[in-house]
């Protein structure tokens, strides 16, 4: 095989076989919850993304349900910390095949620093948990209003 054949047979996924590549899309599931800003948001941020486990094919009681709601907690917590401003913010919980994404939105313009010596001790774990599953952090202006949009991704387990 030439090297522009390698290069194009699959450029988007890790060292699959092209065979295995699905080319139908999987169905898209999202909810989005808008909770309000204050003592309460992080309770109700884990109930409403634990109550979509089993729709999004996550065991409730599995280390990998324990990581996400650690994951929602954290982000929540930095939006009372560094967004207290925002009357709401909106936690979503997205799922796709076997990557599971949580969102989490808030009216602060100002991305948090995702280098490793910017980030705090809840970002880079974080950013460990997602590592954990194969997963991602990442941080991107909000799209339909002022603000951002901090996103975790996670494979989920098989």
């Amino acid at each position: 095989m030439t090297g522009d054949a390698r290069r194009f047979r699959m450029p988007w996924h890790r060292d699959r076989p092209a065979a295995a590549i699905e080319h139908v899309r999987a169905p898209l599931r999202r909810h989005v919850t808008s909770v309000r800003v204050g003592p309460d948001a992080v309770r109700e941020a884990r109930e409403s993304v634990a109550g979509q486990f089993t729709e999004a094919g996550v065991a409730p009681e599995s280390a990998f349900a324990d990581a996400v709601l650690l994951v929602v907690s954290e982000l929540v917590t930095n939006v009372l910390r560094h967004a207290a401003h925002s009357p709401f913010t909106d936690v979503g919980i997205t799922v796709a095949g076997h990557t599971l994404v949580i969102s989490v939105a808030d009216i602060e313009p100002r991305l948090p620093d995702l280098t490793l010596e910017g980030m705090g001790a809840g970002l880079r774990m974080v950013a460990e948990l997602a590592a954990d599953y194969d997963g991602e952090l990442s941080a991107e202006p909000a799209v339909d209003h002022v603000g951002k949009v901090v996103l975790v991704r996670f494979e989920i387990p098989q």
